[in-house]
């Protein structure tokens, strides 16, 4: 035996490894930006009470430790440089409670083209428009999984090869 008791052991990981609510957030905030579901999802998936979580996470945005607006706008950033596109983006925020206006928002302040996004990560994939329809068809599934709109897709289809 190893002289620890079982219940002293347990209550302290059940509290999050003694640490408090706001201790814990600090924690996960100084490795990136999240947001305030991704937060509160993680805080009780370690123990805390949904009381203390909502406290200790108003206080967070009090101080602006904890932005949503900031946190979508470096994630929009995040997944343009990985060649996504405003559909899977604002579908993504949504998944992490990221509020409309704040997607919108966060869209627009990117200011990017997305038509040129896509003829860009089409034409890294890709080396022509394809032959035949099957060869067409996978590179429009290739956007549409990418997030790219009918409309972005096509002008993709027929302009990322044009200076490559």
């Amino acid at each position: 035996m190893s002289g620890f008791s079982t219940n002293a052991t347990d209550s302290v990981s059940k509290a999050g490894s003694g640490a408090s609510s706001r201790d814990d957030a600090i924690a996960l905030l100084a490795r990136r930006e999240y947001s305030r579901l991704e937060l509160e999802r993680r805080l009780a998936g370690k123990g805390h009470d949904d009381e203390t979580i909502a406290e200790c996470l108003d206080g967070l945005a009090q101080e602006g430790l904890q932005s949503d607006a900031r946190f979508a706008e470096v994630f929009v950033r995040s997944y343009i440089a990985r060649g996504q596109g405003p559909l899977k983006i604002r579908a993504k925020l949504g998944e992490r409670g990221i509020e409309g206006a704040l997607v919108r928002s966060a869209l627009e302040e990117a200011d990017v083209d997305w038509s040129f996004l896509a003829c860009d990560v089409l034409a890294r994939r890709f080396d022509d428009a394809g032959e035949t329809p099957r060869e067409r068809a996978r590179r429009e599934r290739f956007l549409a999984g990418r997030g790219f709109d009918f409309d972005q897709t096509r002008h993709a289809l027929s302009h990322a090869w044009d200076n490559h």
